[in-house]
């Protein structure tokens, strides 16, 4: 390749990420550019495939594929395994999506010459039944990988759900069959099952360390039991609560088992009243925390106020709730007194009742709170100033829209700003609801 003298244009992605490259390196690549002056003199092709490596690694698939084009040196270094061991199918239909997709042909192309290099893949699809359908059957291609870690992602509705069960689950079992080094799996809002389970299990039960499959209807409590009392490196699940049970809780808790370091719990309910939640006994909760004392145990709550009463009778060791809908003041009362281990609360809507005395229940019991959210529940100045004040500068994070509060005799909201503000240690506001 012939040298040339060039303008180095800010606008060139490639130019671009060789000036970065020179600002965060020293030595060895500051000796190979000079780009203080206008013109600056470069052989592109004798560049080093370490140099060259780097500037891809930096630069968008968009951007790499047409870098790759300059020279055959680059084109070499284009296919370097290093640049397949991450990638994201992204799968969209121009038709119903603004967003970009994955090329055909470049799709082909990491299929034929990059699937053994794969190792940390996720496939990101819009709401169409297509698009779907395109990740399946690029999974059922995948039969010399060694992935890792796979995520399945739907952008808008759950798109997988509309694939056929047969063909979904078909696509998955060959990555969980050839892989044999899965570590890390999400595959939430799909119709993965129990026999589809069995296989991973089979083939992978080593390495498995997280799996995500909340909204997943056709798996049973029998199926993930199977994986826990399998995968004893699991560190880390998140399920639906009709997956969840005593035995699922003790076989986590098992010697054999590795501590479980997250726990992620979604309780869900479309339709009030079609749904009876069943009780956790307190038992299969203590033996949990003996064995992963410091397991962060997330529950996400999307109930009506009347299917609430299964919850937090006796002490539950959970530590962030969210709260989607309405939940009444006794709810939160019984989480002041039986959620010792609480770190975060947010309550998206109360009602019209005060919660100053549970708030300050909570302050009491939950002795390691630091995070609190209020959005449309009413507190009086002086009851959420009291709450600050006990709980004190551990409140690292305090999201509280300013229609929740009340003024009464003691405080107004011309105040509150100024001693919250004394109790945490720190400036504070309330926040405020956008006006557009």
């Amino acid at each position: 390749m012939k040298r040339i003298r060039q303008t180095v244009k800010a606008e060139n992605p490639v130019l671009q990420t060789l000036q970065r490259t020179k600002k965060q390196k020293t030595g060895f690549y500051n000796s190979l550019f000079d780009t203080s002056h206008p013109f600056t003199l470069m052989d592109w092709g004798s560049l080093p495939h370490l140099v060259v490596l780097h500037i891809f690694q930096c630069l968008p698939l968009v951007d790499r594929a047409r870098a790759s084009s300059v020279c055959r040196r680059w084109n070499e270094v284009f296919h370097i395994p290093d640049l397949w061991r991450k990638f994201e199918f992204e799968l969209n239909q121009p038709a119903t999506s603004y967003l970009k997709s994955t090329h055909p042909d470049l799709i082909q192309q990491i299929i034929k010459r990059h699937a053994n290099h794969l190792q940390y893949v996720s496939f990101k699809v819009d709401s169409s039944t297509e698009s779907a359908e395109a990740a399946c059957d690029i999974l059922s291609q995948l039969v010399n990988c060694s992935i890792k870690t796979l995520g399945l992602i739907s952008t808008a509705k759950p798109s997988f759900m509309n694939v056929s069960k047969a063909h979904f689950v078909s696509a998955l079992t060959v990555v969980f069959v050839n892989s044999k080094s899965l570590s890390s799996i999400k595959i939430e809002d799909t119709p993965v099952d129990d026999p589809s389970l069995k296989v991973l299990v089979a083939n992978n039960s080593d390495t498995l360390k997280l799996l995500k499959m909340s909204s997943c209807p056709h798996v049973s409590p029998a199926g993930i039991l199977c994986v826990a009392d399998q995968c004893h490196g699991l560190r880390e699940l998140a399920l639906n609560y009709y997956l969840l049970s005593d035995e699922l809780l003790l076989a986590l808790s098992s010697e054999k088992h590795v501590n479980l370091e997250h726990l992620r719990i979604d309780v869900v309910s479309e339709n009030p009243g079609q749904i009876e939640f069943h009780t956790i006994k307190k038992q299969s909760w203590d033996a949990l925390i003996k064995h992963s004392p410091k397991v962060n145990i997330v529950m996400y709550f999307f109930l009506y106020e009347e299917e609430f009463d299964a919850f937090f009778r006796e002490e539950t060791p959970v530590t962030h709730l969210y709260f989607g809908r309405a939940v009444s003041k006794s709810m939160l009362g019984r989480i002041g007194l039986n959620c010792p281990r609480l770190i975060e609360l947010v309550v998206c809507a109360n009602g019209l009742q005060p919660l100053d005395d549970e708030l300050i229940r909570i302050a009491e019991r939950c002795k390691n709170l630091t995070a609190m959210g209020l959005g449309e529940c009413e507190v009086t100045c002086r009851g959420f100033i009291e709450f600050v004040k006990m709980c004190g500068g551990r409140l690292t994070q305090l999201s509280i829209m300013e229609e929740v509060l009340i003024p009464d005799n003691d405080y107004n909201l011309d105040q509150i700003h100024s001693e919250v503000s004394k109790h945490l240690g720190r400036m504070w506001f309330p926040d405020m609801m956008p006006t557009w």
